[in-house]
């Protein structure tokens, strides 16, 4: 699995509001953790209202800032945030965790 085509195919459906293709990269087990709201999001369902309220709710758009790949299973994901949302833009990370080509644990924070 390439991680930096795969992380930024995952960022441009978050930016085209892809929410089917957006889910897509996550296994349907997959755990979305984000204590910047203060929930887990788990499975499909779960993220699919992740993505609801906070990327499609805020018009979020998303600019990779940094992506560090850890071995064939991680990466550490630098973002800058811009939305709808107070103070209008924000960092954020996500530390991405991957098995079958999916991603299976997201830990959200923002910076």
């Amino acid at each position: 699995m390439n991680i930096r085509a795969f992380v930024n195919d995952w960022l441009s459906a978050a930016n085209a509001y892809d929410m089917d293709r957006w889910v897509a990269y996550f296994h349907p087990d997959a755990t979305l953790d984000d204590p910047s709201v203060g929930s887990s999001f788990i499975g499909h369902e779960g993220i699919r209202r992740y993505f609801e309220d906070y990327f499609i709710g805020y018009n979020t758009q998303t600019k990779l800032v940094k992506l560090t790949v850890s071995g064939e299973t991680g990466a550490h994901v630098l973002v800058d945030f811009t939305g709808g949302f107070p103070g209008g833009q924000v960092g954020g990370t996500f530390e991405l965790t991957f098995r079958h080509n999916k991603i299976v644990l997201a830990k959200a924070e923002l910076v």
